[in-house]
């Protein structure tokens, strides 16, 4: 993976997650003094989550350098020197499937562990969930979910479909609403708002608090044939399953046509596991009619249990 980072005038930090290995990302284990590893249980906790996560490098590095910002700031405090202002709303861009709500219910529990925030929970929201149906319900929609946010995060995916329908569209309301609650009760939770890169490029212009409020923008990469091929493998070892070689030759295949002529309406690892539960249920209905019930019938879905788009669609 390559990473670009820049920085903006408004101190607004972008990342972008490429597809390509690098031998500059750090160990897990940058610090290495024992003492110092019991003192940053909450690091060695997500970074052991962050490590079932594929690819994503640059993002568990940004993970770490988040973390030593968080840590050094109360280090800072406790000997009376100044700090920075620590405001943490973020705003992930990328495709569906790409790992953008696992990361922030894991950047949660990290905020939680550090005492950052009080309950680390996550309140997952989409446009019908703040837009209401007449002038000032859509103000009263929002703030309440804000409310329940409290402690911990609020996660708006999609979250461009609020400025679709113009001036006169509720979701402005909405907008200006969040906009309010990240200044009024900045420590009180985040928002992360998520969406299609372009999509939320457009949205950030729409209203001119909203750049300067979102500190860190993350890329979400599509994955690569390989990186599916790695999820698809890992998906079906937890579930003690096992993709014969035949099964993991044509599942390669479909994924390397798919891909480039899906393009971005492609939905990732969501696609994935669609398929493989799909073809462990069709793989239930084969062994049921053979009466094979020995072990390692039960674990090895065949070439014929894939349940492929082009057979019927996912």
């Amino acid at each position: 993976m390559q990473q670009t980072i820049s920085r903006n005038s408004k101190t607004q930090i972008n990342v972008v997650l490429g597809n390509s290995s690098s031998s500059s990302i750090p160990k897990d284990d940058w610090y290495t003094d024992v003492e110092q590893k019991e003192k940053h249980i909450p690091l060695k906790n997500i970074q052991k989550e962050l490590k079932k996560l594929v690819g994503m490098e640059e993002l568990k590095e940004l993970i770490n350098e988040i973390y030593a910002w968080l840590y050094i700031n109360k280090c800072r405090e406790t000997v009376q020197l100044k700090t920075g202002k620590q405001v943490l709303h973020m705003m992930f861009k990328g495709n569906p499937g790409t790992g953008k709500t696992t990361v922030a219910r894991m950047i949660g529990k990290l905020f939680h562990d550090m005492n950052v925030l009080s309950k680390g929970h996550i309140i997952e929201a989409e446009r019908a969930d703040l837009v209401g149906e007449y002038i000032g319900h859509t103000a009263q929609k929002t703030r309440e979910l804000i409310k329940k946010a409290v402690g911990g995060i609020l996660f708006v995916d999609e979250a461009y479909s609020l400025a679709r329908g113009g001036e006169k569209d509720f979701g402005k309301e909405a907008i200006d609403t969040l906009v309010k609650a990240m200044e009024d009760q900045q420590n009180d939770f985040i928002l992360i708002l998520a969406g299609y890169s372009n999509e939320m490029d457009h949205f950030l212009t729409l209203n001119p608090g909203l750049p300067s409020r979102f500190p860190v923008v993350v890329s979400f990469p599509d994955y690569t044939v390989d990186q599916l091929m790695e999820i698809a493998k890992q998906m079906t070892k937890e579930r003690e399953y096992k993709l014969s070689y035949d099964a993991e030759r044509k599942l390669r295949n479909h994924l390397i046509q798919t891909v480039s002529k899906e393009g971005g309406t492609f939905s990732n690892g969501r696609y994935i596991r669609n398929l493989l539960e799909k073809s462990m249920r069709k793989q239930s209905m084969r062994l049921l009619k053979e009466g094979k019930e020995d072990k390692e019938y039960l674990m090895m879905i065949t070439e014929k249990d894939l349940h492929l788009a082009e057979q019927s669609r996912i």
